[in-house]
């Protein structure tokens, strides 16, 4: 594997696909990955040509988690965390939906990167885990933060305490997972979510994806405040008039999210 990419990147109809390539460790997270990583989202927050994001892994394995070195690291474990840190926030703060295409173990790091998508696909033998009591370490990649949200207290004290593996069927009962769909679909599947989040207002789906994070844990009053400023800059663009057009013409809508306010002149001023 010297020399090749640890993370493999593809454009499509709008949707960018990341593949963690490191399918020899069944894609553990080591140094030169999470650097990778964190540029190709970086890059992709930044393209609007991206409308749409999948995070894969390569081979039988989604990710195992982050990879042990085999010598300790002199690093101090604050500077090694920053770089998590850094790529946990990017993933959730994408401005276009993405989607974690799970087609075998998600564990520790690589779950909660996994539940950092907007929406999970995994295939009936995806196994998940909370795996960092095994290994004398609390969760991080903002599993404390977003299993609490999905599942409830006592359900996310279980999985973290315990590190107990769970399927796919358990993960879909408990909303930690979207859709399970057998191995042969997954990927057609996959490209069918993706289209349809790609041919999608932009603008629009990006304030939605924003204001569903951010209200989480506001109050009613200043979630219906966000939501009324989201609607302003919604009406502004060429999106919402089109929606009315395409409707009315029955024929399917065509996105773009430009901005649609007059430029103001001097004749304005």
């Amino acid at each position: 594997m010297t020399g090749e990419p640890v993370l493999l990147t593809c454009d499509s109809g709008g949707v960018r696909t990341l593949v963690l390539n490191r399918p020899h460790r069944r894609n553990a997270l080591d140094a030169e990955l999470w650097e990778a990583l964190r540029s190709a989202l970086v890059d992709a927050g930044a393209d609007r040509s991206v409308r749409a994001l999948v995070l894969t892994g390569a081979g039988d394995a989604f990710c195992s988690g982050a990879d042990l070195p085999k010598r300790p690291s002199t690093a101090h474990p604050l500077h090694r965390m920053r770089t998590l840190t850094e790529v946990t926030l990017l993933l959730h703060e994408l401005p276009m939906p993405t989607v974690a295409k799970v087609t075998g173990v998600a564990v520790g790091a690589g779950w909660n990167l996994a539940l950092g998508c907007d929406l999970v696909i995994a295939v009936p033998e995806a196994r998940f885990s909370q795996i960092f009591a095994r290994r004398g370490l609390s969760p991080d990649c903002g599993g404390t933060w977003i299993l609490p949200r999905l599942v409830g207290l006592q359900q996310a004290k279980r999985l973290a305490l315990l590190a107990e593996t769970i399927d796919a069927g358990e993960a879909l009962s408990r909303g930690l997972v979207t859709w399970v769909v057998a191995a042969a679909d997954v990927d057609a599947f996959t490209d069918d979510v993706t289209a349809r989040l790609a041919a999608g207002p932009p603008v629009a789906l990006a304030q939605t994806k924003a204001l569903l994070n951010e209200n989480t844990d506001r109050t009613l009053r200043e979630a219906l405040a966000g939501e009324a400023r989201a609607q302003a800059v919604n009406f502004a663009t060429a999106d919402a008039p089109e929606a009315y057009a395409a409707f009315a013409e029955k024929r399917e809508a065509r996105f773009t999210g430009r901005w649609a306010v007059p430029t103001r002149t001097e004749d304005d001023a």
